[in-house]
């Protein structure tokens, strides 16, 4: 089937958490993803994708985890092992290194980065849906990390919004296939209009 090219008034690519501690050699977590980010292409794929969306002008928002900081967690009566993972580890600590984002990643002036995330997805409790309605945006491309936790979590809360969503596949990755696949073949399919390729959204961006 034959898909019409994005209308740029009304679609936005959406980054989630392209950090050092995810996707930069010597991060807290690449020495886990990094078989599955490497079988895909998925560091390069992200960011010819982010830079054909600046290249066509296309609207890009960025949805960040939360930056560890000392006390943080310490007070709280439930905490989700994703957390407590985050806690244990100082993932994404802030100030430091990990807690940065990977080189050509960074926000060019006029891109929106909503407030972050404390859990997996980009929308529970930020600012993510009021900045994309305030920029009349219903459709969204969506790449970033990791696929069966914040990437997943984030396309679920897009299409419960009422979101239109395309899930660009081999820009993301995960701990093993088998949780890459559960994503990609089994979730995401439920809520994403499309799931598509890296050099398939491009072609569909008008001016790239």
């Amino acid at each position: 089937m034959t898909r019409q090219a994005y209308d740029m008034e009304i679609t936005a690519l959406l980054v989630i958490d392209p950090c050092n501690d995810f996707i930069s050699e010597g991060g807290k977590l690449w020495g886990r993803i990094r078989a599955v980010a490497e079988a895909n292409g998925c560091v390069p794929h992200m960011l010819q994708v982010l830079n054909a969306a600046r290249q066509a002008k296309l609207r890009v928002f960025y949805a960040l985890h939360h930056r560890y900081r000392p006390g943080d967690y310490e007070t709280w009566k439930n905490i989700a092992p994703v957390q407590k993972a985050a806690w244990k580890n100082k993932t994404f600590e802030f100030g430091t290194w990990g807690g940065e984002l990977h080189p050509g990643f960074e926000p060019k002036p006029g891109e929106i980065v909503a407030s972050e995330h404390w859990c997996s997805s980009g929308f529970a409790n930020t600012d993510l849906d009021l900045q994309l309605k305030k920029h009349c945006i219903q459709q969204l491309i969506v790449m970033g990390l990791i696929a069966h936790t914040c990437l997943e979590a984030t396309v679920r809360f897009a299409a419960e919004l009422g979101y239109g969503v395309t899930v660009i596949k081999d820009a993301t990755a995960d701990f093993s296939d088998r949780e890459m696949e559960a994503a990609l073949e089994v979730n995401i399919p439920s809520y994403a209009s499309a799931i598509m390729t890296a050099s398939e959204v491009i072609d569909l961006m008008p001016s790239a």
